[in-house]
């Protein structure tokens, strides 16, 4: 799959797609089963497990915060849980970390760790260590596309170019997409090795696509501010009715793109998608 410097424009309008929670039904899985039980695994909560699972769940994946990075959610999480739980040493250092630094990732939290005052961040290091091997143990029938999406992508590669827009690892992304059948339907992969989702829109936008050709398919607060951020169109992907989204995005996000009449059809999704978000569910 070639990468952005090498992609050449092939059709007037360019869909770009993010893969867990948008096409991928791999979000809940991750976190009910990965991210929140190595959290209580690692800080030793078990006797607030239940009532610490539920709030993860509903800051990562069921709010306006969903698919926030992380090492943001951990320290969104750990602080309400030294507040009503039990305290959290060295907290301080992973919020101010996490709301400070300018790579949040594995390696750059190693660095940190090794000049820290507390153990929060090591902490830190080894729980994100483990969500990563839970993910990886987690069996393929786990990882497979929503109802609907494949004949979506379908859809939009016969009107457009086709971009998968991704903070995932790059390899996973690519192994999930073609075990499942759906790389046909894509002309280029941009993952976290390429940038930000906002800087690979804007690297792709550069290629000489037309004002209003353009279109970001999402299912988190953070793929609608990078579209914004390129001033390009949104379709949102709604939490817990992702099958009813793809079947609309096929009879009406699409024929609206292709007609020139997105602009005032977005302002109807992107109004659900929020008040989706911001409803307790």
């Amino acid at each position: 799959m070639i990468r952005i410097s090498d992609f050449t424009p092939g059709k007037p309008f360019l869909v770009c797609i993010d893969s867990d929670g948008g096409v991928m039904d791999t979000m809940d899985v991750k976190h009910y089963r990965c991210f929140g039980p190595c959290m209580v695994t690692e800080w030793h909560l078990d006797p607030w497990k239940d009532a610490i699972l539920d709030r993860w769940n509903q800051i990562n994946l069921y709010s306006l915060t969903r698919g926030i990075n992380r090492f943001k959610g951990l320290a969104l999480a750990l602080t309400e849980i030294d507040a009503k739980y039990t305290p959290i040493e060295g907290l301080k250092e992973l919020k101010d970390w996490a709301e400070q630094a300018p790579e949040l990732s594995n390696a750059a939290l190693s660095k940190a760790a090794e000049t820290a005052q507390g153990p929060c961040l090591a902490k830190a290091l080894a729980w994100s260590n483990q969500v990563n091997a839970a993910i990886g143990a987690l069996p393929e029938s786990d990882k497979k596309p929503f109802a609907g999406a494949a004949k979506g992508l379908a859809s939009a590669h016969s009107i457009a170019d086709v971009a998968i827009v991704s903070s995932a690892n790059r390899e996973a992304v690519e192994e999930e997409w073609n075990r499942c059948g759906l790389l046909d339907s894509v002309d280029i992969l941009c993952c976290q090795d390429a940038g930000t989702k906002a800087s690979c829109i804007a690297q792709l936008k550069a290629k000489g696509y037309e004002e209003g050709h353009i279109l970001m398919v999402g299912d988190a607060p953070g793929d609608l501010d990078a579209a914004r951020k390129n001033g390009v169109f949104f379709y949102p992907i709604l939490v817990r009715n992702e099958s009813e989204s793809w079947e609309e995005f096929v009879h009406g996000a699409l024929p609206a793109l292709a007609g020139n009449q997105y602009a005032s059809y977005e302002e109807k999704v992107i109004a659900r998608f929020t008040e989706n978000l911001s409803t307790d569910q």
